[in-house]
């Protein structure tokens, strides 16, 4: 049997909301109870319902994450989330099952999740991980992209671009939206001949046609920026 695990995001950001929520959705073992944008709303639903654990955000309007987790007497387990590394260690000190770092993957999300006590006599569900499964030796990846896994061939990406809380994958005539983060697919990559030319993209080196100032054309006629801060790096891969 399986066990649902009850949970609410405390989150004032949307497209971090949003995110949360497709995560808890595609994992199927946790039940969303609801979605506060900051902590006085949250603690007013705690005081007469009963949640397992938490997903919460460390900046918030009003009442801090931290302070929040001050103010509760009896602790579901909690999840920290947050884009800022610094409060890593203190975090800790609340014993919180896990500090998630903005943006994370969905795999890292399972991992955190997976972290959450087990009550005694109950059974987890296994859960499979959401993470893209590079074959290097064929040069194929499996993308999960909505309710679907896809395979692709690596180099028929041309490029990728990141969007708010999710990246979409350029093929050359069409695209998938998945929920990595653009530099998951920069590390993974790499090795594919892709490189990082621009905080928002990711692109196949061997779909490029040419370079004209800070702008860079692809095979397929798509035009991306390049960064000045990746500029040195990328014309140093182009031209080596």
């Amino acid at each position: 049997m399986i066990k649902i695990t009850t949970c609410i995001i405390v989150e004032d950001q949307p497209p971090a909301q949003r995110l949360l929520q497709k995560y808890i959705a595609d994992l199927g073992t946790l039940k969303l109870l609801g979605t506060f944008s900051d902590a006085l709303e949250a603690m007013q639903f705690l005081q007469e319902n009963h949640v397992e654990l938490i997903f919460l955000d460390i900046h918030l309007p009003k009442l801090s994450g931290l302070n929040f987790l001050k103010t509760l007497e009896t602790k579901p387990n909690v999840i920290l989330t947050t884009a800022f590394s610094e409060y890593a260690l203190e975090s800790y000190e609340y014993s919180v099952v896990d500090y998630l770092l903005k943006p994370f993957s969905f795999e890292r999300f399972v991992k955190a999740v997976l972290k959450v006590p087990k009550k005694e006599g109950s059974k987890t569900a296994q859960v499979p991980i959401g993470e893209p499964d590079v074959n290097r030796k064929k040069g194929e990846v499996f993308i999960k992209s909505g309710h679907e896994h896809v395979r692709l061939e690596i180099d028929s990406i041309f490029y990728i671009k990141s969007d708010a809380d999710y990246t979409e994958l350029y093929l050359e005539k069409t695209k998938y939206l998945t929920y990595d983060s653009l530099r998951y697919w920069a590390d993974t990559l790499k090795p594919h001949s892709f490189i990082r030319v621009h905080k928002s993209y990711v692109v196949n080196l061997s779909k490029i046609k040419k370079i004209s100032g800070n702008l860079i054309v692809l095979s397929n006629d798509a035009k991306i920026p390049l960064g000045r801060s990746y500029k040195d790096d990328f014309m140093d891969e182009v031209l080596n």
